[in-house]
């Protein structure tokens, strides 16, 4: 099963609340995971803050062209977040 990424919040300098298509919300942080120079940029808190959904692949992405595969973030150790809490 292929799985995609419907809605994201940003709940920390480097947390994200995401709502996977189906149904599973998760909160992950992805601190350990920003090395390298495409994601460097996302260790500024305030570049971080600017994710988004790309419509076309339908994962996390940020200006610079940064992005997790949605599998990837799916199975990222994590809480579940209960149903109704993600809000953007």
């Amino acid at each position: 099963m292929i799985i995609h990424i419907t809605k994201i919040s940003v709940v920390g300098s480097h947390s994200l609340e995401l709502t996977f298509d189906n149904g599973v919300q998760k909160r992950v942080n992805l601190r350990s995971e920003l090395y390298g120079p495409i994601f460097e940029p996302l260790r500024d808190p305030s570049f971080f803050a600017k994710a988004f959904v790309d419509p076309d692949s339908r994962t996390v992405t940020w200006p610079n062209g940064a992005d997790f595969a949605p599998d990837f973030l799916y199975r990222m150790e994590s809480e579940e977040v209960p149903a109704n809490s993600i809000t953007a």
